[in-house]
């Protein structure tokens, strides 16, 4: 029997061009998050089941990838006429694929206490997988670019989020971006404003579907959920507010919608004094982030050319840490979907035209002693931090010529008798098609 090519639903394979982009964004990412002094960690693809669930609401429980436990599960499972689905679940898997970066984290803070210098600022570039139905920039293993300061509660954390993410979008040429902001602290006072306390997590994981289903079926949604008829006008009382100071009159009784007025104005005023180069910041008080462990600020980062959702998000975190028994220890942060973002770039033509030459120089191979002779000049030009390779064997030339061309080769290098002799090489430009003789020295000097 042959065996199925197909992958799963949601995963893809990424040929070499795509890689060579992925990697473009990669590099800019991770240089930026160096230069901004956030160190690299890594975390297990796999964490315990009970350190997952819990921390995303009911929704993202449900997306979380269970794994099953090793060896004949099943007979130690005790199964009967009342067992379900989800008890046997309990039962036969007590490990799980991660669902972010950010619960994990927490732990990981938790478990090396001891070792971590705080505040402690990190960034992770790894998987993560959701039991999503894929859609176009929706996948169920896709990658996250992470970068969090935990034990500090300074709101300049939120500046340096917020500057990075800018400077992030620039180094990549993303023009035309959002940086959308708002804080838990006032969603907090309006869902009390409203009376409905005591659903929150469900209030906010509806409000945070504004964008797709609109703000009429946003308020049936939360009526359903047990949001009164005469409290739900004071929902269209917040989204007409252009701005934070016009919540200063409707919070004026809230100490904890107060708190989150200050916070973004002082957020709002040092970051107007710093210019950002190629975002704007934009308060948005339906902005929701439908994550149970989000305590102030929240932010999402759009692209105003292309229509595919949030390129970027993140928040403050101020209890997180405490369900693995640390106390007190606040946290700030922000993922880049590196998956949109290729996208994004992708669809405004924003990558390089070279990006995707794996190789600028091939030496032909005409035989073995041809061959032997090549190899110390590929060894020059690599020296050079020059990409260069000998084909491997002396196939006809017009098939050599045919694999240059495919790999998008800059020039190509032909050593014959002549060539060896004169130290001479014969070197032809594979774009304009001229042909010219160097030696190697001359040929490093137009390649560097």
């Amino acid at each position: 029997m042959k065996a199925n090519v197909q992958i799963p639903k949601g995963t893809r394979d990424f040929t070499s061009k795509i890689m060579f982009r992925r990697n473009y964004i990669f590099n800019k990412v991770k240089s930026c998050f160096e230069r901004y002094c956030y160190a690299p960690i890594e975390t297990p693809a796999m964490e315990n089941i009970e350190t997952l669930t819990g921390k995303y609401g009911d929704e993202g429980d449900r997306l979380i990838f269970k794994v099953l436990n090793s060896g004949d599960f099943l007979s130690k499972s005790n199964i009967d006429e009342n067992t379900t689905s989800k008890s046997l679940s309990k039962e036969i898997a007590d490990k799980a694929l991660r669902y972010d970066l950010t619960v994990p984290f927490a732990r990981y803070v938790a478990l090396n206490r001891n070792e971590l210098s705080f505040p402690f600022k990190r960034y992770q570039m790894q998987n993560v997988w959701r039991a999503d139905r894929p859609q176009k920039g929706r996948f169920r293993e896709f990658y996250q670019c992470d970068a969090d300061i935990i034990g500090s509660k300074s709101l300049l954390n939120e500046i340096e989020l917020i500057q990075l993410c800018d400077d992030i979008f620039s180094e990549l040429n993303v023009p035309n971006i959002n940086i959308l902001i708002n804080n838990r602290k006032i969603l907090s006072a309006m869902i009390d404003l409203m009376s409905a306390s005591e659903i929150f997590n469900e209030f906010v994981i509806v409000l945070d579907k504004i964008d797709k289903i609109g703000v009429d079926n946003v308020k049936s949604e939360l009526i359903k959920i047990g949001v009164s008829d005469e409290k739900i006008g004071i929902l269209d009382t917040f989204l007409n507010s252009n701005n934070v100071n016009e919540l200063s009159n409707i919070l004026k009784d809230s100490s904890i919608g107060m708190e989150g007025v200050s916070e973004m104005n002082y957020i709002f005023d040092k970051i107007e004094k710093l210019n950002l180069k190629n975002s704007t910041l934009k308060f948005d008080v339906s902005l929701a982030r439908g994550l149970n462990y989000y305590t102030g600020s929240i932010f999402e980062v759009k692209s105003n050319d292309v229509e595919i959702g949030s390129i970027a998000g993140g928040g403050r975190y101020d209890d997180l840490t405490s369900i693995f028994g640390l106390d007190n220890v606040s946290g700030v942060g922000i993922s880049f979907g590196i998956d949109r973002i290729f996208l994004v770039m992708d669809e405004l033509n924003l990558f390089p035209k070279d990006i995707d030459i794996s190789s600028r120089v091939l030496f032909v191979n005409f035989g073995e002693v041809e061959s032997e002779f090549c190899l110390s000049l590929v060894k020059k030009l690599r020296d050079n931090n020059i990409n260069s390779e000998l084909y491997p064997s002396a196939e006809k030339i017009k098939k050599q010529m045919n694999y240059a061309n495919n790999k998008g080769v800059q020039y190509v290098v032909m050593v014959g008798e002549d060539e060896m002799k004169s130290g001479k090489l014969s070197i032809k430009n594979m774009q304009t098609g001229d042909q010219e003789k160097m030696n190697i020295s001359e040929l490093i000097k137009i390649l560097s």
